[in-house]
Parts: C-alpha cells; structure tokens; sequence
C-alpha cells in the first residue's frame, strides 16, 4: 500500500542492476533476489568467480529460518557495465558504492548513460546524486539512504547487525514500485517528500564519532567518555546543523533511527546527553567500528572523510558558515590515510587532538 493513501498497489517484479556486491549491494540485492526480483550485479572478474561459484549468505534477522543462501543460478553476475546491459532492460539501478569510488564509477558509466535505467543512489554524503545526475541527468537519480547495520563477513557472505530500514525519495515516477518492492523484501522502506532533508539527517548520525574513532584509533565508547572530545563531537554537529539551517534543509528521522532526538541531545547539558548519544551510537552501528576508521586502518589510501565533514565545510563555505572543527578532523584524517603523518601521531593521545584543533581554531 502507498505511505501517502493506504491504498494497495501491485507491482510485477523488477529487473534491477546492483552496482557491487559489497555489505549493502549483497543485502539489497540479495534480498530483493530471494522475493523473486530478476538481479544483475556488477563486480570485478575476481568477484564475480566467487559469487558464480558459490552465491550469496544472507543472515538476516526479518526471517525465522536464517541464515538464507541465493543459489547462482538466481542471480546474475557482469564483470563489466557492457556485459550487463545486455542482460536488460532494467528497471532500476542500487548504486551503493563507497563515495570516493563515484568518480571512478562515472566514468565507466559515462559511455552507457542512454542506456541506464533510473538509478537508486544509497551511497553516504550528499554529493553523489548531483555527481550521478551531471551524467545520467536529474531524472535518472532517485536520492535515498540505508539505515540498517550490515557487516560483511566475505565476498557475498552479509550479516545483518541491526535492521532499520531503507529511505527513497518520493516524487519520482518509479518511488512507489521501488518502495513496494523493497519492503516486499522485508527491507523496511519508507518514502521521503524532501530528499535532501533525509540524506543531510542521514549523514549528521554518520558524522557522529566517525572522524575521532578513526584518527584516535579509540573506540566510540572512550571517545564520548571524554569530556573534551565529547564537546568536540557537539561543537562538529553544531557547525553541520548550522550548516544545514544556512540551506534551509530540516532535520528529520531516517528509518528507525531517531535523528531529532540525537539533535535534541546535542543541546542539552552533558551529563544528560552524554548518556543518549552513547546509546545513539551503540545502537546505531552494531558491533562494527565507524567507516572511518576500517578504511584507514585496513590501509586503502582512502576516506569518506572529504564527502562527510569534507561536504560540511564546502557547503559551510558556500553559505557563509564557519566549520572549523569539521575542517580539522578532515585535513588530519585525510594526512593519515595518505600517509603524509603516521598512524602513531595521534593514537590513544587526545590532548593531543584536542590541542591542534584549539591552536588551528
């Protein structure tokens, strides 16, 4: 049934185009496969051997008999963009790739624009749908987000930690099959009538502890039991909600994630808020530690850190509000994924963080 009337649709089964079989291209795209959907994923030679070889692992927690296995046979795998359109046409496309994979993404989907379908950008940040639209064009990009905490335990093998849900924005002529088919699935989607509301509020619950936990090598419990690094995390979401004012963008709550409430926190006194961010973040991400910190320290050269509180200081800029906490922690975790500083500078040493931050501001 629809969010906005009740009223119940059908919708046949989609033909979908999963760009990677990563934590949540496998959850998506494995979860829409075992509920009957046609699904293409996209993936290196590498990959794509292992997923023909022995398919996908799903341990979800929305089904009694689980973990669930997708056999190869339901499901196909491309290793290159060419060799997936013609297992077309496509309904629609889950792209899911880590921000600073987009670029590299693009230019590979550049040569086959006319032939994509529309496009279901879950990707982090609040840059990649523009970056999808300048190639695919504005009406091929369906802005949404994933709230659910899912690990990866190898290549097709997904856990789901913590489900929550699925947003998509409403509005756009495929909104409702995708809503409808998503929680036929049992992926908890719900439409949104302001994009940008839900991917800004996403990304303040992906701020949260991501860039300190990273740079400190510090778990997020250490990190909010510091009084200093605690006001850190406040004055970091203050400069993205100040941000987000200049815009006129709203705060919202992301599926099962209360994100009003986590705003709320950040302006009460401590000895309140300490307590409800803790249970904020404990709640939120599983037992998985923040994105930040298993890209620096698996070594991949690169960060999320430039499309999250990166994006907080080019729009800042743009609109006249000052970022400087978020400026900080992006220029030193950006020096420490690229080696420009050792891992050792900052590791288990908050003053000293908490002394280049005040000296820089």
């Amino acid at each position: 049934m629809t969010a906005a009337t009740g009223r119940k649709i059908k919708v046949e089964k989609l033909n979908f185009l999963i760009f990677g079989a990563g934590a949540i291209g496998t959850y998506i795209g494995g979860s829409l496969a075992l509920t009957g959907h046609h699904v293409v994923f996209l993936e290196q030679p590498g990959v794509a051997e292992e997923l023909h070889g022995r398919g996908l692992r799903l341990e979800l927690k929305t089904v009694k008999d689980s973990p669930l296995t997708v056999p190869p046979d339901q499901f196909i795998v491309a290793e290159s963009l060419s060799e997936a359109i013609r297992q077309g046409p496509f309904d629609a496309a889950i792209y899911a790739l880590k921000s600073f994979d987009t670029a590299s993404a693009l230019e590979g989907i550049k040569p086959f624009a006319a032939q994509m379908p529309p496009v279901l950008c879950l990707s982090n940040g609040v840059d990649n749908e523009p970056a999808l639209a300048a190639v695919l064009g504005i009406d091929k990009v369906i802005a949404g987000t994933v709230t659910s905490s899912v690990a990866r335990r190898a290549v097709g093998d997904i856990v789901l930690e913590k489900l929550r849900g699925v947003g998509v924005a409403d509005g756009h002529p495929l909104s409702l099959c995708l809503w409808e088919a998503m929680n036929g699935a049992f992926l908890n989607a719900r439409l949104y009538p302001r994009p940008t509301d839900m991917k800004w509020s996403k990304m303040l619950t992906n701020l949260m502890v991501n860039a300190t936990v990273a740079i400190l090598d510090m778990p997020a419990s250490a990190v909010l039991a510091h009084s200093g690094l605690f006001r850190l995390e406040i004055a970091m979401l203050h400069e993205a909600l100040a941000v987000m004012k200049a815009q006129g963008i709203r705060v919202v709550d992301t599926p099962k994630t209360p994100v009003r409430l986590l705003v709320l926190a950040a302006y009460l006194p401590a000895f309140i808020s300490r307590p409800m961010m803790v249970r904020f973040v404990g709640g939120g991400r599983g037992a998985k530690m923040p994105s930040f910190h298993i890209d620096l320290h698996a070594g991949r050269g690169k960060s999320e850190v430039d499309w999250l509180n990166g994006a907080v200081v080019r729009y800042g800029e743009k609109f006249h509000v000052s970022t400087p906490v978020n400026k900080q922690l992006t220029g030193i975790l950006l020096a420490l994924t690229h080696n420009e500083i050792p891992l050792a500078q900052y590791s288990g040493q908050p003053e000293k963080l908490l002394e280049i931050v005040k000296e820089q501001n």
